[in-house]
């Protein structure tokens, strides 16, 4: 794998799929631990209720204190709710049951869409900053919370289970980003579509994944994730799949695509 550290700057990455259960949560925790283990400095944003990506990361509710809704409605800076996870070089920023009224309550801010991209703008700057990747888990709905992470983000990480509807649900989100690109983030590009949950053993896997790369080409990531039960396992113990079992293949497949994206990364600076 690259080297980690080389990347100057911050880079955020909004994880996203309006689409429940297709691995959104698990790949932020994951690829988040991943790219900590070859030295980049991570931060994972929950920006879900729900809340999963925190658990995930071994922090429990009682341990959380303040959390994004109160960054997003202004009641606490970024650096103020976050925490430490165990995780050498990988910090969390925890969700919690609070954001299900976000929405309604952000809706009566100015600059509704850019409460994230403003509550985190030290960060672009390095003001007492000095993570190199952002990974922000989005909701799995297109709302408010998903709309400011596609705002404040350099780029979109789409997690896409190989299964029947995976193409349509798709073209919902990226008619969104185009959206959003055209009146509200202009640099906003797809970083890569991870295919997830995929299984050798099902034909209608490969013939998912096949369709997808004829449709996207080069934005679709070689690496597949595979369907593996310690990585469902994971995030009961409070763990990434990488710590509760590195050797299995769903970690194993994770380092490669974190490896992929520092390659991306790295590629695209080379470029512009």
């Amino acid at each position: 794998m690259a080297e980690g550290g080389t990347l100057q700057g911050l880079r955020i990455l909004a994880v996203a799929n309006q689409k429940g259960g297709v691995g959104k949560t698990t790949t932020a925790i994951n690829l988040g631990t991943a790219l900590a283990a070859v030295g980049e400095r991570v931060l994972v944003v929950d920006m879900d209720p729900q809340g999963n990506a925190t658990t995930g990361l071994g922090l429990e509710r009682a341990a959380r204190g303040r959390s994004t809704y109160e960054m997003l409605i202004g009641e606490a800076e970024l650096a103020d709710i976050i925490l430490e996870t165990g995780i050498p070089g990988l910090d969390c920023a925890p969700s919690s049951l609070d954001l299900l009224g976000a929405e309604l309550e952000l809706a009566e801010f100015d600059r509704k869409a850019f409460r994230l991209k403003d509550a985190i703008a030290a960060c672009r700057t390095g003001d007492g900053c000095d993570y190199t990747y952002m990974l922000l888990d989005c909701p799995p709905s297109l709302n408010l919370l998903t709309i400011n992470a596609l705002s404040a983000a350099d780029a979109v990480l789409v997690p896409l289970q190989c299964e029947y509807f995976a193409l349509e649900g798709l073209s919902q989100l990226l008619r969104t980003v185009e959206r959003v690109r055209k009146t509200l983030n202009p640099k906003l590009s797809i970083q890569g579509i991870v295919l997830t949950m995929y299984d050798k053993r099902n034909s209608l896997s490969a013939q998912v994944a096949e369709d997808v790369r004829n449709v996207l080409g080069a934005k679709v990531y070689e690496t597949v994730i595979p369907r593996n039960v310690r990585v469902s396992e994971a995030p009961s113990h409070g763990k990434p799949v990488l710590l509760y079992d590195h050797r299995c293949p769903g970690a194993q497949a994770y380092i490669r695509l974190a490896s992929e994206i520092i390659r991306r990364e790295q590629e695209l600076r080379i470029n512009s």
